[in-house]
């Protein structure tokens, strides 16, 4: 029993001395800090790094040091603070603080030592100093006032000319290219619609510039040989398309001659044509003065012509039926 008392009271100092070391181990995990800066010698104006590394658990909660515009020490923040986490191979956080910084005193600067807490205990960072120089030497004796100093001409830049002469080069080629196929292709619908749009038969033509002439009497008006030139025109080219022969680039006495054949077949359409291509001859190179007879008579003799030599195309059978019923649903 004795014994047994003993032993629990051994065991009961055992527990509060383990606990009592567990305890101390917890408060023994410090964190560590480190300060560095990127440059010992900075050009005044120039800018550098300032860095703050702290290693600690993943349990413990640090309080950084808190700068708003300026660093105690103469450095001015250009950049406000970033951090970055990583992970250390024993299993702790390193927690990374950089300021951009930068400095105008030409003087060495003393950066102090900045506190970092944690559960209440203060951690220091090891102070720093940095040398600001001045790369310019400035004569200070001297009270003139410098000029300014003249507009620099920076070198043409000959690979942005070439890039812009390349893309305007471009561009007029796409614009050539399209103009050339938009053009193409409205001459090409210019021709298609143009043969497909049916023809005339040339005594049609014929016989509605006859009734022209006729309806503006040109001879009535003191024009005899604009008359009969309006007239053998018309004549000529009727019987170019119906003859097949050049007879705008032939004479009267040509004409009469390649149609001599109609002198037997068909006498009087013969000569109603050599009596109106002999009357304008007198008339345009003879100044010959006619009566208005005659004049009507070379009016009449050619809308004989045209109707005795007219070949008329025979329409089919289908055409012919919807014609005749088109007249008889008029009638």
């Amino acid at each position: 029993m004795i014994f047994a008392v003993h032993m629990r009271k051994l065991l009961y100092f055992v527990v509060f001395v383990m606990c009592g070391l567990a305890h101390t181990g917890v408060h023994a995990q410090k964190i560590t800090v480190n300060a560095r800066i990127d440059s010992t010698i900075l050009r005044i104006g120039s800018q550098t790094k300032l860095i703050f590394d702290v290693t600690q658990s993943h349990t413990q909660k640090v309080t950084f040091p808190f700068f708003s515009d300026s660093i105690k020490g103469g450095l001015e923040i250009v950049e406000a603070a970033r951090f970055d986490t990583t992970k250390t191979p024993d299993g702790h956080l390193q927690v990374t603080q950089s300021y951009v910084v930068t400095a105008f005193n030409d003087s060495l600067l003393y950066i102090p030592a900045f506190p970092f807490v944690v559960d209440g205990d203060t951690v220091w960072s090891k102070s720093l100093s940095l040398k600001v120089v001045q790369p310019f030497k400035i004569d200070t004796a001297s009270n003139t006032i410098a000029d300014i100093k003249p507009l620099m001409t920076p070198k043409f830049d000959w690979q942005s000319f070439y890039r812009i002469c390349l893309i305007l080069f471009i561009i007029q080629l796409i614009l050539f290219i399209g103009y050339f196929l938009i053009k193409k292709y409205w001459q090409k619908g210019a021709q298609a619609d143009e043969e497909y749009k049916p023809k005339l038969p040339p005594h049609v033509i014929a016989l509605s510039k006859l009734d022209a002439i006729k309806h503006e009497k040109m001879w009535q008006k003191g024009r005899p040989k604009e008359f009969h030139t309006e007239l053998t025109d018309v004549l000529r080219q009727y019987i170019e398309d119906v003859f097949k022969i050049n007879s705008l680039e032939m004479t009267s006495d040509e004409i009469l001659d390649y149609l001599r054949s109609l002198r037997f077949e068909q006498k009087a359409v013969y000569s109603s044509l050599k009596q109106i291509l002999q009357l304008a001859d007198l008339v345009k190179f003879a100044k010959w003065d006619t009566n208005p007879e005659e004049h009507e008579l070379s009016l009449i003799n050619a809308y004989l012509f045209v109707n005795q030599t007219k070949i008329e195309e025979v329409k089919p059978i289908e055409e012919q039926i919807i014609e005749q019923s088109e007249d008889n649903s008029k009638l």
